[in-house]
């Protein structure tokens, strides 16, 4: 945990000095945690690295491991700004620690919800299990 001390005094009636530590307790966040992907960019003839929290965030390179270590090193200071600007509550949580429950909710059109389950009822097996192994391919 980050954390940053500041100290208030305070003068009572009877002339006494208290003197209050206030502490402003920041997230700890590992840059590393994040999911980066490098990868080949034809229009710029360099590597690109990438990463998925923060998509509008990119670095070119000569190299996998320069497009790697640009797009860390990126990151790890714009977390850095947000903090000491006050925009830690925008700093989003690395994917790899969030939790995820295994359901989430998807709107099709009928005729496709009809297909698929025509489908599941041919091979006798739940709709859930026949759209979940289409979604693993």
């Amino acid at each position: 945990m980050i954390e940053k001390q500041f100290q208030l005094m305070v003068t009572v009636s009877n002339g006494s000095d208290f003197i209050f530590k206030i502490e402003e307790f920041r997230m700890n966040i590992n840059h590393k945690h994040y999911t980066y992907r490098v990868t080949w960019s034809v229009e710029d003839n360099e590597y690109v690295g990438l990463c998925a929290e923060f998509p509008y965030l990119s670095w070119l390179a000569e190299t996998q491991e320069e497009a790697l270590n640009g797009i860390l090193q990126v990151v790890q200071e714009v977390i850095l700004d947000m903090q000491q600007s006050g925009e830690e509550a925008q700093i989003p949580k690395p994917l790899a620690e969030r939790n995820y429950s295994g359901e989430f909710r998807v709107r099709i059109p009928s005729e496709v919800h009809r297909a698929l389950a025509t489908q599941a009822a041919e091979q006798k097996i739940s709709l859930n299990r026949l759209v979940s192994a289409k979604l693993a391919v």
